[in-house]
């Protein structure tokens, strides 16, 4: 789910000092949608989940487990899986939120994964959904392009096949890069304040150039971890869905796994970076046009800020 709104790059040729050339050479993206100031992440969300649950005819009281990855909370706490749980009446549903940023979605799938190979959970819902516009500065002409609204969903059920389903999923993260992607204030470190405000720390801050290569390096290196994991390799893949960050990233990660860019999945030039939301975004749009059939293997990769990183290997 996007929400209607879209601004393009021409929209931001009046806000900042960029153009549209500037944006698409050097990011890939074209257009992102924004969300209305009055719409809670826990909306974006359930409109998702809702689509995930039709599609796949569960009812929500057979959830048993709703998992919501995203850094853009309806608010500190409670969960916003909770809004989510009362939003869709899973009444028999843990619900729970995962903080890891852009490799949220793929952090919420291993945990999902364990819960259901433990025998814990039996149907557990998985959410990435992100509110960005609400934490970006506009008038930051570095970060403020980059950014979009969305939400993507999953179901995980079990199996009665061991040879597909989420064949591997791998998480890491290093916690000395915070300062490379954060959101400064708001917290315990940094309350609210009149000088926090004044000096903008509300608004998402990043290091462009130094996340880059850090997100390369770790993106290529898990990707190869998790398919040895799964007995597979790179030429066994069907399609690479990588977080939808930056194309230059994207080119970059097929180049070191030597994978070929047409079984690549990139959307992100029409919905920029949603970060936690942006892997199930693209595996929906992959799976509705086709480029997913059953018997596909299919790689899952992202990077985000913590920093956290992951890849899941799924056989479809």
């Amino acid at each position: 789910y996007v929400p209607v709104r879209v601004m393009t790059n021409g929209d931001f040729e009046k806000l900042v000092d960029t153009t549209d050339e500037w944006i698409t050479t050097r990011t890939g993206i074209k257009e992102r949608h924004i969300a209305p100031s009055d719409m809670p992440t826990s909306e974006l969300a359930c409109n998702a989940a809702q689509a995930a649950l039709d599609e796949s005819g569960i009812s929500p009281e057979t959830l048993d487990c709703i998992i919501v990855a995203t850094v853009t909370p309806d608010q500190p706490f409670p969960a916003t899986a909770c809004h989510v749980q009362a939003k869709l009446g899973a009444t028999k549903a843990a619900a729970f939120d995962v903080s890891a940023a852009c490799s949220g979605f793929l952090y919420g799938t291993q945990i999902a994964s364990g819960l259901i190979a433990s025998g814990m959970k039996e149907c557990v819902l998985v959410i990435g959904v992100e509110s960005l516009s609400k934490i970006v500065d506009y008038t930051d002409r570095n970060t403020c392009v980059l950014f979009g609204d969305g939400a993507g969903a999953a179901i995980y059920t079990a199996s009665d096949n061991p040879k597909t389903g989420v064949l591997a999923a791998l998480t890491q993260s290093d916690g000395t890069l915070t300062h490379l992607l954060e959101l400064p204030a708001g917290g315990t470190r940094l309350g609210v304040s009149h000088d926090t405000v004044d000096a903008r720390l509300h608004f998402l801050r990043m290091r462009g150039n130094e996340t880059f290569k850090i997100a390369v390096r770790n993106m290529s290196e898990i990707a190869l971890e998790a398919l040895a994991r799964a007995g597979k390799s790179p030429a066994e893949l069907s399609l690479l869905v990588p977080h939808q960050a930056n194309i230059r990233i994207i080119e970059a990660v097929a180049r070191a796994l030597d994978f070929p860019m047409d079984k690549v999945m990139v959307n992100i030039d029409r919905f920029g970076n949603t970060s936690s939301a942006s892997i199930p975004m693209a595996l929906d749009e992959a799976r509705r046009t086709g480029r997913i059939k059953p018997g596909d293997l299919v790689e899952l990769v992202a990077f985000g800020g913590g920093m956290t990183w992951g890849a899941v290997v799924v056989q479809f």
